[in-house]
């Protein structure tokens, strides 16, 4: 009987390193992650549910800051590629989507710079097409280089720039504000549906990436708190 109780010991125990490896799903409906200072190690890493190569892909989120220089929002790293994709609010008000080294950009502050923006940015990589909204303004489609699917396991940061895979972060890259409402698809949703997405109305959650149900790590100074869109 003590062996039976021991060995049920060590089943828990190993069980509870394996839950504890792969973390739990949390909806954060109605709530934010505040980044407050310039730092090199203070992030959001997201846990993406990715199974197959990534041909195409509508990335949202809606994000909050009151520091005028260029910053890193979004940034998903492959091992054979840093720069896969990466989100950047610049300096001047505007917003550039790199994929791969190419780039689309959409220009012009925002009425209010001290509010909340709501952004989302699609790419077809058989095309190239990509096209981004913020806060209801779209941008020209631009076709990108199209060279072919996002391969191997993504690394996926809020709040840095990624140098190398899961790394390389600079601190006067670093995003300070607030950040919410993170989707992923791997497909180009429709207009519709990020209409819906910027009123902050009723759409179809992300299939790769879904704020209700994220798995999720922070590093450094990262608070999550509720949100305060569309109070």
């Amino acid at each position: 009987m003590e062996s039976v109780l021991k060995w049920m010991e060590r089943l828990l125990f190993l069980l509870a390193l394996i839950y504890g490896c792969y973390g739990e799903y949390q909806d954060l409906s109605g709530k934010k992650f505040i980044i407050p200072d310039e730092a090199s190690n203070s992030f959001v890493k997201l846990s993406a549910n990715v199974s197959k190569p990534v041909i195409a892909m509508t990335m949202c989120q809606r994000f909050f800051t009151e520091i005028h220089r260029d910053q890193s929002l979004f940034s998903l790293a492959t091992p054979s590629d840093s720069k896969d994709i990466n989100l950047c609010f610049q300096s001047t008000g505007g917003y550039k989507l790199n994929i791969r080294g190419d780039s689309v950009t959409i220009k012009g502050l925002p009425e209010n710079r001290n509010a909340w923006i709501s952004f989302c940015g699609t790419w077809d990589s058989k095309t190239g097409l990509t096209q981004m909204w913020a806060n209801g303004r779209r941008s020209t489609s631009k076709i990108l280089k199209p060279n072919g699917p996002i391969n191997g396991k993504p690394s996926i940061i809020l709040g840095q720039n990624q140098g190398s895979y899961s790394g390389g972060f600079v601190a006067s890259q670093s995003f300070v504000g607030d950040v919410t409402d993170v989707h992923f698809w791997d497909s180009v949703i429709s207009p519709c549906q990020i209409k819906l997405y910027m009123l902050g109305k009723n759409f179809t959650p992300g299939n790769i990436l879904n704020w209700k149900a994220l798995e999720f790590t922070t590093g450094g100074k990262v608070f999550k708190e509720i949100s305060d869109f569309n109070c």
